[in-house]
C-alpha cells in the first residue's frame, strides 16, 4: 500500500555535470543470489531546472531576492473585494455608524439642496409655533397641592387637551411641512446613494403625486397610536380611584410599549411609499416584511439616532433660551416671582431662531438614517446593491435600467 502524499518532493539541486556523473545513486539491493544488480552505463542526466524566459532564479538563502521574485501577485489580497461606492454609502450591508455617516454626508455633499428644504419647512414651523404661542395658547392653570392623585391626574389631562386644542393649528402646520420635507429629502438621499445630485424643483416634480398618500400614511399612524393609547388608559380613567389610578398607569405603560413596536415594525413605510411608489397598505406591509428579524437593531438605530438629535438639540436651544430670558425682562421676572410665565415676542423671536437652526439641520439626519435603513434592509434580503450597481452604471454590473431612485 502506497501511503505517500499525491505530489512528489522536489529532486536534488541542479549539478552543473552534465552527464551525471557525481550523481547519488541509490543502494542497489542485492538479489536472490547476493549478487548486486547492474546498472546500465547510458543514465539520464541529472535533473535539470531553467528559469522562465526574462527572470533569474532565486537566489540562495541569505543571499536575498533577485528581480522579479517575490514581489506580491496582482491580485495578493483574498476574500471579498471592496464595495461599490458610487455615493455616500458603500453598496454592501450597513453598520451602524455607515448610515449615520450616510445620513452627515447627504447634508454636507448636497447641502444647498437640503438646507433650501430644511430651512424653509423650518422657518415655516416656527413661524406657527410662535403665533400659536403668543395667541392661541392657554394659561396653564396652577396646580392644587391639596388634589388627590385621581384629581392630579384629571388636572393633568385637562391641561393637556387644553394645551393640545390651543396648539393644534400649529401642530397641524408643523405636521404638514414636516411631511413635505421627508418627501423631498426621501428623493435626495435616494439619489444621494447613487452619487446623483438633484435640485429642488426635480425632487419636488418626484415626490408630489406622493404627498396625499404620505399624509394618509402618517394620520392612519396616528390614528392607530391614539386608539391603543386610549384602549391602554380607558379602563383605569372609568373605573376611577387608587385601583383606577394603578391601572391607568400600567395600562399606558401597556400602551406605550405596544406604540413603540408598532412606530418600528411601520419605520420603513414612508421610504417604501416614495420610493417603491405602492399603497399606502401596501407599504405598511413592506416596512413589516422588511423589519421582521431586524426589530431589536432598528429600534436600537433610531434610538440612538433620537437621542443625538435631542442632544444637538439641547446644545443648540439652550443659549438661545437663556439669551431669550435675558432679553425679555418681563418673562424672566415673573420666572423669578413664580408667578404664570409669559413670554413676549423677543423671547419667542430668539428661541425661533434657535428653533429653525436646530430643525434645518437635525431634519436630514433623522430622514436620512429612516432612507438609509430602508436600502440596508433591502440590501440585506433582496440584493438591491447589484441593482444599485447597474443604475450607477458601475463596470461589471450589467447595463443600467437607468432606474433614479432606489425604489424597486
Amino acid at each position: 500500500m502506497n501511503d505517500t502524499p499525491g505530489w512528489t518532493s522536489p529532486g536534488s539541486a541542479p549539478s552543473d555535470d552534465q552527464n551525471g556523473s557525481g550523481v547519488p545513486r541509490p543502494a542497489a539491493p542485492a538479489d536472490a543470489n547476493g549478487s548486486a544488480p547492474q546498472w546500465s552505463k547510458d543514465q539520464p542526466p541529472a535533473g535539470q531546472w531553467s528559469p522562465p524566459t526574462g527572470q533569474t532564479p532565486p537566489p540562495a538563502p541569505g543571499q536575498g531576492q533577485g528581480p522579479g521574485w517575490g514581489a506580491p501577485p496582482p491580485n495578493a489580497h483574498w476574500g471579498r473585494p471592496p464595495a461599490a461606492k458610487p455615493g455616500v454609502i458603500p453598496l454592501r450591508p450597513l453598520g451602524m455608524g455607515e448610515i449615520l455617516d450616510g445620513a452627515v454626508k447627504t447634508l454636507r455633499t448636497y447641502w444647498r439642496t437640503v438646507l433650501a428644504i430644511t430651512v424653509t419647512v423650518a422657518v415655516i414651523s416656527q413661524i406657527a409655533d410662535i403665533l400659536a404661542q403668543r395667541y392661541l395658547a392657554p394659561d396653564v392653570p396652577a396646580a392644587n397641592p391639596d388634589a388627590t392623585p385621581a384629581e392630579a391626574l384629571e388636572q393633568s389631562l385637562d391641561a393637556a387637551q387644553s394645551s393640545l386644542v390651543g396648539l393644534g393649528p400649529a401642530l397641524l402646520v408643523t405636521l404638514m411641512a414636516s411631511l413635505v420635507s421627508a418627501a423631498l429629502l426621501t428623493v435626495v438621499i435616494s439619489r444621494a446613494v447613487l452619487g446623483r445630485p438633484v435640485s429642488l424643483g426635480a425632487a419636488w416634480q418626484e415626490a408630489r403625486p406622493r404627498l396625499l398618500q404620505l399624509i394618509g400614511l402618517t394620520l392612519l399612524l396616528a390614528a392607530m397610536s391614539t386608539a391603543i393609547v386610549l384602549v391602554g388608559l380607558l379602563p383605569g380613567l372609568l373605573i376611577g380611584g387608587a385601583a383606577g389610578v394603578a391601572l391607568t398607569l400600567l395600562g399606558g405603560l401597556g400602551a406605550l410599549v405596544a406604540v413603540v413596536w408598532l412606530m418600528i415594525s411601520f419605520n420603513l413605510a414612508s421610504p417604501a411609499l416614495m420610493l417603491e411608489r405602492g399603497g399606502v397598505i401596501q407599504s405598511l406591509k413592506r416596512s413589516a416584511k422588511l423589519v421582521r428579524g431586524a426589530w431589536w437593531r432598528i429600534f436600537g438605530i433610531t434610538l440612538l439616532t433620537q437621542l443625538l438629535i435631542f442632544i444637538f438639540s439641547m446644545i443648540i436651544a439652550i443659549p438661545f433660551t437663556i439669551i431669550g430670558i435675558a432679553v425679555d425682562g418681563d418673562g424672566f421676572s415673573d420666572m423669578l416671582s413664580g408667578t404664570s410665565t409669559t413670554f413676549g415676542w423677543p423671547f419667542l423671536i430668539i428661541t425661533g431662531i434657535g428653533g429653525v437652526i436646530t430643525s434645518a439641520i437635525t431634519y436630514p439626519i433623522s430622514a436620512g438614517v429612516t432612507v438609509l435603513l430602508y436600502v440596508d434592509q433591502r440590501i440585506r434580503r433582496e440584493a438591491l446593491d447589484l441593482e444599485l450597481a447597474r443604475a450607477a452604471g458601475i463596470p461589471g454590473y450589467g447595463p443600467a435600467p437607468g432606474a433614479q431612485t432606489v425604489g424597486g
